[in-house]
């Protein structure tokens, strides 16, 4: 590759000059002299490709997927304002310089961010070197790992996120008329996330709503070794999408297509696809070797396309610089990035598990705490609520959030409340039911049927500066888009060190018991996906005070520390009033008034106890918790002592309490509704052997079944006699 470009540069020959200030050719809106400064963008992005090849034969770089190929995205970047949100496909070396020049900055910060994140170096300025990621607070790029077009979803949701903020009035991390731009490959369009969200982009403006985004497609032809049908990415785009075509090989061409592509976003307010076709050189990475699946002539043809040689042939040929310049240059640079990269690739690396985790989940409890506490004014819950909801007298589950949700809405403005069917009808279970009518459809609305639309908007609107609070109608749901929560919201703050946050709580409607309604689809009690994503908060209420009181704690938490919040909602305890016995109204609770709410406080991580038996500790949550209670109470008549421990948080269990509890009666049955391989159990389990337990544990927990139809689900599920029977052998 660099023996092509010193040869056919060096072959050019010169034009007559021409002034800097009119276009580099004729047709062109592209000047000679920004042709000049995004021909310098191009060289620097080109040399970092060789660096990062130099570094990696030395170990000393650890990262080889380039951008060579891919210079022509330095036009789209110049088409965008610094502030507009950069969301970039893992090509994007001369996007970022070009950003990076924009905002003033010298040339050589720009190349330092890039090989510091290729050296895994402490010092490079977003992900500290966690990860190789283009991403910048101070030039709004947003850090994305890119690899599917996990992305696309999130940037549908930025787009949406700068109108909303702007109608409601809210501050937002965004200007007025700022517009979203998200590149991704040929390769990664085929994605059902890609296709998730240009869908939902369609959608969206179909329903006549502003929605500020430019997809731009950077179509090289081929995903690693898998070629792309000509002619297929362009059509790939949704047909709803008004589309612009330029060859990214040809500065000038992409300079003008790209200014119409920005300026009808900006203009209409609605999104866009660009087609930009590419060139791939030096292979996927480091460790591709292209010939084993390209031919050499259809190498050579990409090479005859190398988008930094038609650069050069266009400043060449008018004049504005000769060919031995441009080598001087090309060599001068060379060395200056080459030298940049070895000081570095000596630069401190991680060195320790707490120095890689620090971002990963911050946490501030006595600031959570007071947020926590923060109620709106007395107007403004009474213009709220009908009757306040500490007058209602006592309340069940789906009430208690209900309330919740419209407090924390006339409170903070910038929370939105949506998802399938939780506006009109107000939720499948009526948890939602009343929001819109108060809220307006600018803060409760329905989403279209597709859960990763639904975690994208939440995900662009955090991001962004609002608090979505998301709703997924079943856990079973939830595995359709579980990737938007593993993949883009957990690891946001780790790939920006805090810099960029998405404040989320997402509500889900979740396990069994429903009486055998719905199957498997409705009845999930598989929660081991959510467990082991780092950093993420899983609450699990099973009473109406402690859902609201939880529910108030991770909006807390979203706002405070940027939290991911997954709140678990146990359908079948929803509507549920009694304990014991019917009318005993023993699982209402009243609501709590807001001058109670912070001595009612629920720290993320503490559980909470019920009994005082020191014969045995039934450790649950969820469904498990009414059945544990009804267990014990029955063993209770029979001397044989019991205490009911509620986790009440998945993620982090609350180990110190769980360990208090265990020790106060020194033998442990844990009551587990979700399945016996990959459930909840097995870590308590663990946690309270790494923590020196020494006495008696034994767990109950459901089969390792899908749940069926009907009456058949009793006999997969945990239930009561389940506990009990298991209670009386660990006493003996």
């Amino acid at each position: 590759m660099e023996t092509h470009f010193a040869e056919v540069v060096g072959a050019l020959t010169p034009g007559p000059p021409r002034d800097p200030a009119l276009p580099i050719r004729p047709g062109t809106t592209l000047t000679g002299a920004r042709c000049r400064e995004l021909f310098a963008v191009q060289l620097g992005s080109r040399l970092l490709d060789v660096a990062a090849r130099q570094l990696r034969e030395r170990d000393e770089g650890f990262y080889t997927i380039g951008s060579a190929g891919h210079e022509g995205n330095a036009a789209v970047a110049a088409a965008l304002r610094v502030t507009d949100p950069a969301l970039l496909h893992y090509r994007s070396g001369a996007f970022y310089l070009a950003r990076s020049a924009q905002a003033g900055r010298l040339a050589e910060e720009g190349l330092r961010d890039v090989l510091l994140g290729l050296a895994a170096a402490a010092e490079e300025p977003i992900a500290g070197g966690r990860h190789k990621v283009f991403g910048h607070p101070g030039l709004a790029v947003i850090p994305q790992t890119s690899t599917i077009a996990s992305h696309l979803p999130r940037a549908v949701g930025v787009g949406f996120a700068i109108e909303r903020a702007r109608t409601l009035g809210v501050p937002s991390a965004w200007p007025a008329d700022a517009v979203a731009v998200c590149s991704f490959g040929d390769a990664s369009a085929n994605h059902a996330t890609a296709l998730s969200g240009l869908n939902t982009a369609a959608y969206v403006t179909f329903r006549g709503l502003p929605l500020p985004v430019l997809f731009v497609c950077e179509d090289n032809g081929i995903g690693i070794s898998v070629k792309t049908p000509p002619g297929w990415a362009e059509r790939a785009r949704h047909p709803m999408l008004p589309s612009f075509e330029a060859d990214g090989c040809d500065l000038a061409e992409i300079h003008d297509v790209a200014l119409r592509a920005v300026e009808h976003v900006r203009t209409t307010r609605s999104p866009a696809f660009l087609h930009m076709r590419t060139v791939r050189l030096m292979g996927h990475a480091g460790s591709d070797v292209e010939i084993a699946y390209r031919t050499r002539k259809e190498i050579a043809l990409d090479l005859e396309r190398d988008p930094l040689v038609r650069t050069a042939r266009l400043l060449v040929e008018a004049g504005l610089a000769t060919p031995d310049e441009l080598l001087s240059r090309y060599e001068s640079d060379r060395d200056h990035v080459l030298k940049l990269a070895m000081e570095c690739a000596r630069r401190p690396r991680l060195a320790s598990a707490a120095e890689v985790m620090r971002p990963i989940a911050p946490r501030d409890p006595g600031r959570v705490a007071v947020r926590a506490a923060q109620a709106a004014s007395t107007d403004a819950r009474e213009r709220a609520f009908a009757t306040l909801p500490e007058l209602e007298g006592k309340l069940t589950l789906a009430q208690a959030v209900n309330r919740t949700l419209a407090d924390a809405m006339a409170a903070d403005p910038g929370v939105l409340v949506f998802g399938e069917d939780v506006a009109r009808k107000g939720g499948v279970y009526g948890v939602t039911r009343g929001l819109l009518r108060r809220f307006g459809a600018e803060r409760v609305f329905d989403t279209l049927l597709d859960e990763q639309a639904v975690l994208g908007l939440a995900l662009g609107s955090g991001v962004t500066g609002l608090l979505p609070v998301p709703e997924v109608q079943y856990l079973a749901y939830l595995h359709n888009a579980l990737d938007q929560i593993r993949g883009e919201a957990a690891t946001l703050q780790f790939f920006s060190q805090g810099a960029f946050r998405n404040p989320l709580v997402l509500r889900v409607a979740s396990y069994a018991y429903q009486k055998g309604f719905g199957g498997h689809f409705h009845n999930d009690n598989s929660i081991a996906a959510l467990r082991d994503i780092p950093g993420i908060v899983v609450a699990s209420p099973a009473r109406p005070d402690d859902a609201a009181a939880m529910l108030r704690t991770c909006l807390a938490a979203a706002r405070e520390d940027g939290s991911v919040c997954v709140f678990l909602e146990p359908i079948a305890l929803y509507h549920t009033r009694d304990l014991f016995d019917e009318g005993d109204g023993g699982w209402l609770a009243p609501y709590a008034p807001p001058a109670r709410w912070a001595e009612t406080h629920v720290p993320i991580g503490r559980a909470r106890s019920y009994g005082d038996g020191r014969d045995l500790t039934i450790v649950t949550f969820g469904n498990g918790l009414r059945m544990s209670l009804r267990a014990a109470v029955r063993l209770t008549a029979e001397e044989k002592g019991c205490r009911v421990l509620d986790l009440r948080w998945l993620s982090p269990l609350p180990v110190e309490d769980l360990m208090r509890a265990a020790e106060l009666t020194g033998r442990v049955l844990i009551a587990d509704e979700t399945r016996a391989g990959g459930g909840v159990s097995e870590s308590v389990m663990a946690a309270l052997l790494d923590n020196g337990f020494t006495g008696p544990i034994a767990r109950v927990a459901s089969h390792d079944s899908f749940v069926p139809l009907g009456p058949a689900a009793d006999t997969v599920l945990l239930s009561e006699t389940d506990i009990e029977q298991a209670a009386r052998k660990l006493l003996g």
